[in-house]
């Protein structure tokens, strides 16, 4: 126990695969952060990580003693929370991620509202279209619409969600409304693009009628950033692909417009994300409730849009 400190930065060092990345995380210097696992070793007798200036690699010793630390970790983690339980104690520090456009314009609000039902835990938002690096940012809970593929994370569904195509009324006015998918080839289009690639193949359906579009990427205005996504339409740069909790703002400003609203695209409902483990902090439990809620009170007024 008087190593504890010393055991969280080797831990966090390993997982991160940088000293000074797990050091910045504890809020240690580099020249801390080092001389702290230079005495955990000494006190093991025992090299734990092979550093160089690129990167870190556990020795045969330190991938036993990570196994066993995660363990004792985890443990005292869970016995930490279930005091939290028993004094209905909701405190700590609470990291939230969401997509960059939902985060700006709901999430924030609906954070600021938690924060002041519960001030003693310390809030971050951190906004980003990808999901890639949520386990190694320590992501306490993610927002996002749809359910990623073999993420290894928990997915508990808060609310529908359409996704709509949409532009703005000066555009169409200008390049004239599609009625029809095949109409989209002479169309501007903005595409998002991730780790997992541009989102560039659009599938509609009517009924039992389904069509595929690819939008052309040599001539699509391309981003990874939803905000900025939406703006560009707006500003009439082209179609855009969203979803209904993004756009709603914008399609009752009359700012935007949909497209083809016969035609559906795959819904992607909201989820929120979190990593599976023998207790949920009270702080993540009290958010995922709060969130359920908020949802479920602003659903209705977008109903119009789900049709």
């Amino acid at each position: 126990m008087d190593n504890l400190g010393d055991i969280r930065l080797f831990v966090e060092a390993a997982q991160l695969g940088s000293l000074s990345a797990a050091g910045r995380k504890l809020g240690l210097s580099p020249a801390a952060a080092s001389a702290r696992l230079v005495k955990l070793e000494t006190a093991l007798r025992a090299q734990l990580l092979e550093r160089s200036t690129r990167n870190l690699k556990l020795t045969d010793e330190g991938q036993l003693y990570l196994a066993q630390c995660q363990q004792a970790l985890q443990i005292l983690d869970d016995a930490r929370t279930a005091v939290q339980l028993g004094q209905g104690s909701i405190s700590g520090k609470l990291r939230v991620s969401a997509t960059a456009d939902f985060g700006r314009i709901t999430l924030r609000h609906w954070l600021d509202e938690f924060n002041e039902r519960h001030p003693q835990i310390s809030l971050s938002l951190i906004l980003c279209d990808s999901l890639s690096n949520l386990l190694q940012d320590d992501i306490d809970v993610a927002i996002r619409f749809g359910i990623p593929v073999d993420s290894g994370l928990i997915a508990k569904p808060l609310a529908e969600n359409r996704r709509i195509l949409c532009a703005s009324p000066a555009y169409l006015k200008s390049r004239g409304n599609p009625r029809h998918p095949s109409d989209l080839r002479d169309a501007d289009c903005i595409v998002m693009t991730s780790t997992s690639g541009v989102g560039n193949q659009w599938n509609f359906s009517r009924g039992d009628a389904t069509y595929t579009f690819v939008v052309p990427t040599e001539r699509a205005r391309i981003t990874n950033d939803g905000g900025l996504a939406r703006e560009w339409a707006i500003e009439g740069h082209g179609l855009v692909l969203k979803s209904v909790w993004d756009a709603a703002d914008d399609l009752r400003a009359k700012r935007l417009k949909i497209v083809l609203p016969e035609w559906r695209c795959p819904d992607a409902p909201v989820h929120a994300l979190f990593a599976r483990r023998q207790f949920t902090s009270p702080r993540v439990r009290a958010l995922l409730d709060f969130l359920e809620t908020r949802f479920a009170e602003i659903a209705p007024h977008l109903a119009p849009y789900f049709r």
